[in-house]
């Protein structure tokens, strides 16, 4: 009788649906993985200019996704593995954190930003810039500070830390704004722009390159004094110290040699496609400090 009931319990084990949403895929250790496979998968994005956006042809490029191409280069020669492959996995703002907890993907490429809620679910390497959040509003409203925004309806992209934060502010300041979401920044953008909002919330860089990629960037501003911090850093999967360690190691070296310094100039203040804009950002001095003592740790700063 006992033996019956080892084996019955045995086989409802086996037939049991994986626990805690872990795939099999994404309990497999991530350099086996890409060692059975020969294949590595990139997440990015499709309008976060200029970290991760589409080309003319409709291929990913940007800032970030320079800094993967260097990491999978180092994960092909620390492994061994010159022919792995890449391909790309298209994601949101929130599809990205599913892709890489759900092991749908090895790193995303995009303008993440680490904080303490999110490595929960996923793990982070060294932060590759520094950004903060403020408003992108049309130039002809004559609004300047959060406190403008009173009454008015402001749009974030859903599955960011922006949205969450500018529900705090409006609750702590008793602004009274209507918050609604968009499903990329993109949409966000176009909605502040076609008078459905009256302004959007979201990381400076990421409204500085939408707004020098719009037909008339002369019409809209970014206001505001930062809301918080936001230090972006390429996304992987937690628990997977070997994996990580090769992509942190690269990390090091591509600062101490200057190359992620010299990708930084190559998209903040050169001409870039695809209509051939000079953001004139250059490196702040936040970053330039992070990168004298280069650390996957962060700090969850607000303001």
């Amino acid at each position: 009788m006992m033996l019956k009931l080892r084996a019955g319990l045995a086989g409802a084990l086996l037939t049991l649906p994986p626990l805690l949403g872990f795939s099999h895929a994404h309990a497999l250790d991530e350099i086996d993985k890409l060692r059975s496979t020969r294949e590595i998968v990139i997440a990015h994005r499709d309008a976060s200019i200029p970290f991760s956006y589409l080309d003319a042809n409709r291929q990913p490029i940007g800032y970030s996704m320079d800094v993967c191409a260097r990491l999978v280069e180092a994960l092909r020669r620390e492994l061994k593995l010159p022919d792995l492959a890449v391909r790309y996995l298209p994601v949101t703002s929130a599809t990205r954190i599913p892709a890489i907890a759900g092991g749908k993907a090895s790193l995303e490429c995009g303008s993440t930003t680490n904080n303490a809620e999110r490595r929960k679910q996923v793990d982070y390497t060294i932060a590759h810039f520094i950004s903060a959040a403020r408003f992108v509003v049309r130039a002809s409203s004559g609004m300047t500070a959060l406190e403008d925004l009173t009454g008015k309806t402001v749009v974030s992209t859903r599955g960011t830390t922006n949205l969450k934060t500018l529900q705090r502010v409006n609750d702590e300041r008793l602004l009274r704004m209507k918050i609604v979401d968009a499903g990329d920044h993109a949409e966000a953008f176009a909605m502040v722009g076609n008078g459905q909002a009256d302004a959007f919330a979201m990381d400076d860089v990421l409204l500085f390159g939408l707004r020098a990629n719009a037909p008339r960037p002369q019409e809209f501003s970014v206001i505001g004094k930062p809301m918080t911090i936001e230090p972006y850093a390429v996304m992987l999967p937690r628990d997977q110290p070997a994996f990580k360690k090769i992509i942190d190691d690269e990390m090091r070296r591509l600062i101490f040699t200057g190359q992620l310094q010299q990708l930084y100039q190559k998209w903040f203040t050169q001409p870039i496609p695809p209509r051939g804009i000079n953001l004139e950002l250059p490196m702040s001095f936040m970053l330039r400090e992070s990168f004298k003592f280069p650390s996957d740790k962060v700090g969850d700063l607000v303001y």
